[in-house]
């Protein structure tokens, strides 16, 4: 029976690629000669460490950082900027978490989105990804396009497709 994998991951190497393409890019530009910022990855916890002068360059910075990422292929839905800079001495900080991996209520919200829909299709949930196993390629493929037309907030890829 033909099934796929719904998943939810940042691959390390191009997420530390879009953290260097911003650095160099935040390095270059007139408006932050001069000004004290830090932008680090944690490799561990995909967490990524923002530190600048003002709240105003802040802004800039996330946005060159969403951006670059982008570019890069990664959705803009990974990076939790839910979080509000806070002020330590003189420098503004941010920490902006990368979401990784399917979480349990995440996949509960996929399965129901899923079996909502009327479909005949099996889905399972498996530790960080959600199986979908149905008898026809067709109602994988619906699966897939009712999966990115819904807006639950979460990038998805589609991998691990068996006919």
């Amino acid at each position: 029976m033909p099934s796929f994998d719904i998943v939810s991951k940042v691959e390390l190497q191009v997420l530390d690629n879009a953290v260097n393409v911003t650095k160099k890019e935040i390095e270059n530009r007139f408006d932050f000669k001069g000004s004290h910022v830090v932008i680090d990855l944690d490799k561990k916890e995909y967490l990524i460490k923002v530190e600048t002068d003002s709240e105003m360059q802040m802004k800039q910075l996330t946005d060159v950082l969403l951006s670059r990422s982008m570019k890069q292929g990664i959705a803009p839905e990974a990076f939790d900027f839910s979080k509000e800079p806070h002020q330590s001495g003189k420098v503004v900080k941010k920490d902006v978490p990368v979401r990784n991996g399917l979480k349990q209520e995440d996949a509960k919200k996929v399965v129901k989105l899923i079996k909502d829909s009327g479909l005949k299709v099996q889905v399972q949930i498996m530790d960080d990804l959600v199986r979908v196993t149905g008898k026809k390629i067709d109602d994988l493929q619906e699966v897939i396009q009712l999966c990115k037309n819904s807006n639950l907030g979460i990038p998805f890829q589609y991998v691990n497709m068996r006919s």
